[in-house]
């Protein structure tokens, strides 16, 4: 059995370090089981989270939607796509558009394989933050965003991710592709597993290709992850 986490939301607070106690049995579940990390974010990002000590104690971690592949350390693949100018265009105007009224900076934010793009800024404090994301609730600006660009360029895929932003890929170059390297069966636990959730493309793609086997937690927080995980090393059960 492989086990997948997301790390923001689910492993760690948004966008905030994991909590020191869970990190501990974090690693102690990592020395005994087959463990794969999949992210939006890049590799510098997940090690200011999560610690480069839980990083390296992962037997691969999948950055940038797994359009870079680390394992214990060493590179194994990354993605050569970039952001075309057109595309950074049309998320220019998405900022103009918007009706949300503050911006804090690092918008558009180009990784490995894939783009970031933030309305609110990816340099706004917490609290901004928070404030961003309770107004997307009920605005569901991301998601009209994220389908306008589906519709627009059918060779895109974006997804909702994190509390503030849309993750931009080629499509099929999303998290489901971590599925072409697996074997066996695996568990994945992950915040965003809805539908345009950046963690949806795992399950849809587990659903396409009709495998069986396999499950998926959709947790609420890094807490229900961490439950979830004293299930399985307490009563070896979930």
């Amino acid at each position: 059995m492989t086990y997948i986490f997301d790390i923001d939301g689910t492993l760690t607070p948004s966008r905030n370090p994991i909590d020191k106690k869970f990190k501990q049995d974090f690693l102690n579940f990592c020395k005994h089981n087959k463990v794969w990390l999949i992210t939006g974010s890049d590799k510098d990002k997940s090690i200011e989270q999560i610690g480069e000590d839980a990083w390296l104690a992962v037997d691969r971690a999948y950055q940038c939607s797994g359009n870079q592949v680390w394992s214990k350390g060493e590179l194994i693949k990354q993605s050569n796509w970039e952001c075309p100018d057109y595309l950074v265009s049309m998320l220019e105007s998405f900022l103009e558009r918007s009706e949300y009224e503050y911006r804090y900076g690092n918008h558009i934010e180009k990784r490995i394989g894939m783009v970031n793009f933030s309305v609110v800024g990816r340099n706004c404090t917490q609290e901004q933050r928070d404030q961003y994301f309770i107004w997307d609730l009920r605005h569901k600006e991301r998601e009209a965003f994220a389908w306008e660009l589906e519709q627009r360029y059918s060779w895109l895929g974006a997804t909702v991710g994190g509390e503030i932003s849309i993750d931009i890929y080629r499509k099929g170059e999303d998290k489901g592709q971590i599925l072409n390297d697996i074997e066996g069966n695996f568990t994945f636990f992950g915040d965003r597993l809805q539908p345009g959730g950046n963690d949806y493309a795992i399950l849809i793609e587990n659903i396409n290709r009709k495998l069986e086997g396999n499950k998926f937690h959709e947790v609420k927080s890094w807490k229900d992850t961490r439950d979830l995980l004293y299930s399985i090393m307490t009563e070896g059960v979930i």
